[in-house]
């Protein structure tokens, strides 16, 4: 008799075109409405963040954060406080940390103990090694996004020469690490499109943003790590771009892309991990029905699980002391872990 995968197992074999024997859950984090262990955590070293918390803080760059709960303590750069105004000077302002006298593998197993401490284990859930959110999104936090888009367009080869000191940082963060870390896959992220369309154009993201994000991901298949790519918005032609570099999961693949579209012209190429936009007319109202709710999780499922290459991803991130709003993580995640269990298994 065949073993049973576990859910990890499940995961990591899509990579591999390998379908998977139920309908798994991409989280961000402990799910404390789920009956399963965490599919999936982010992992990298602590000192890219020693100093940026939920609350807030700054990145290792100097840009400062803040957060509320109604966003569920997710950060952003603090509005109209940037610390770069003109793109030529950023050799002045731009300063990488000392990693000189880094303990790489203390650092490594502080980390793993905090994993532990929120209740991760790595025999359960797939480790994805995550070094920093996108270089795009670096300028921007650095410039906002008037002046970043500016600089983009005006002076391209001195955010080229930002790129390249920013990969150069991250890769050397990389290879002193990763070996440390024992990640079981690699996660990229940058958020270069918005609900509509990607914020620049696909040769703006070739030459200005695709050569460090493809070192990344060579570095990661050298590793034998799968990659995911983490790309909100409107992305869907630079899907061809992500494949191009190695990339075998995109999320959070949300609806105002093609999806059925995307799964049918991938197939196993790319695992699709989204497709839940709780944001589309009455399911965000607080008065929405559980009933209502649980249908439309349903009908995303039985949309996007045609032909395998999927896995759900729908978390709603706000105050976590919102009753209606975590009520619909539960209900989502109730339906995951029943309705698609027995979808997969020819239940229903």
């Amino acid at each position: 008799m065949t073993a049973q995968r576990t859910q990890k197992q499940n995961f990591l074999d899509l990579s591999k075109g390998i379908p998977s024997d139920t309908l798994l859950q991409f989280v961000y984090g402990p799910n404390p409405y789920s009956q399963r262990p965490a599919l999936n955590m982010f992992y990298g070293p602590g000192l890219l963040n020693s100093h940026r918390g939920p609350q807030g803080g700054e990145d290792i760059w100097g840009v400062p954060y803040v957060s509320n709960k109604e966003t569920g303590y997710q950060v952003m750069p603090v509005p109209n406080h940037f610390i770069l105004d003109d793109i030529t000077k950023w050799r002045d302002v731009i300063k990488a940390p000392d990693l000189s006298q880094v303990d790489w593998a203390e650092m490594a197993k502080n980390d793993r103990a905090f994993l532990a401490s929120i209740g991760i284990n790595p025999e359960e859930t797939a480790l994805a090694f995550n070094l920093h959110g996108g270089y795009f999104i670096a300028l921007m936090s650095f410039m906002g996004f008037t002046e970043g888009l500016c600089a983009i367009a005006e002076e391209p080869e001195e955010v080229k020469a930002l790129m390249q000191y920013l990969c150069d940082f991250y890769m050397d963060v990389a290879e002193k690490s990763i070996d440390y870390y024992k990640p079981d896959m690699v996660e990229l992220v940058d958020d270069v499109a918005a609900w509509a369309a990607p914020f620049i154009s696909i040769e703006q993201y070739r030459e200005l943003i695709k050569p460090f994000v493809a070192r990344e991901a060579k570095f990661a298949q050298e590793k034998g790590l799968p990659i995911i790519m983490h790309c909100c918005g409107k992305c869907e032609a630079l899907l061809d771009d992500f494949l191009d570099m190695g990339v075998q999961y995109w999320e959070p693949a949300q609806t105002c892309n093609d999806l059925v579209g995307i799964k049918k012209r991938y197939g196993s190429d790319l695992v699709v991990i989204g497709g839940f936009d709780m944001m589309e007319g009455h399911l965000a109202l607080e008065d929405c029905s559980e009933e209502v709710f649980k249908q439309a999780v349903k009908e995303t499922i039985d949309s996007l699980s045609v032909g395998g290459n999927y896995v759900f991803d729908g978390w709603i991130f706000a105050d976590p002391e919102n009753e209606a709003l975590n009520n619909k993580n539960k209900w989502l995640t109730e339906v995951v872990e029943d309705y698609g269990d027995k979808l997969y298994r020819g239940q229903i």
